[in-house]
């Protein structure tokens, strides 16, 4: 494969000029992808969330009916009306709480720190101080000079 002739005789400068502007050239198109790409992610999610709203519209009075309906069943077992919705009511009242007290105590900050990650940090920079003081350690957990 032959070269043209006209690049064959360009300078140094002049390649370098067209390797900038095709560098800024490829950073420019670059960008405008991952701009696309985060406003498509962006649009999804507003999506999700306005799927999951309408969902939570819909599903909190099938619900609130299930549970009349599970009040209705305990009245026709013959327990009194008031009975049956504080049966039901406290139920759900009992699994609400027990659900609230579990997802309240998984957000709290002590229990989002990545302990073991952080252990596994301290136990590598010790090894590198180790290694770069000369140090080995045994098997049986002794140190050695190395």
């Amino acid at each position: 494969m032959s070269i043209p002739f006209e690049e064959r005789d360009r300078s140094i400068p002049g390649i370098v000029i067209d390797l900038l502007n095709q560098f800024t050239t490829l950073l420019r198109q670059e960008s405008q992808l991952a701009r696309t790409e985060i406003s498509e992610n962006v649009n999804r999610a507003i999506i999700g969330i306005v799927l999951a709203v309408a969902a939570a519209v819909l599903l909190i009075p099938a619900l609130v009916i299930l549970l009349l309906a599970a009040v209705y069943g305990l009245e026709s077992t013959g327990l009194a009306p008031y009975w049956a919705a504080l049966a039901v009511g406290g139920g759900v009242l009992l699994l609400g709480l027990i659900l609230m007290l579990v997802g309240v105590s998984r957000l709290k900050a002590k229990n989002l720190v990545p302990h073991k990650t952080i252990h596994q940090l301290h136990e590598d920079a010790a090894l590198a101080k180790r290694q770069v003081n000369g140090e080995e350690r045994t098997a049986d957990g002794f140190q050695r000079a190395a």
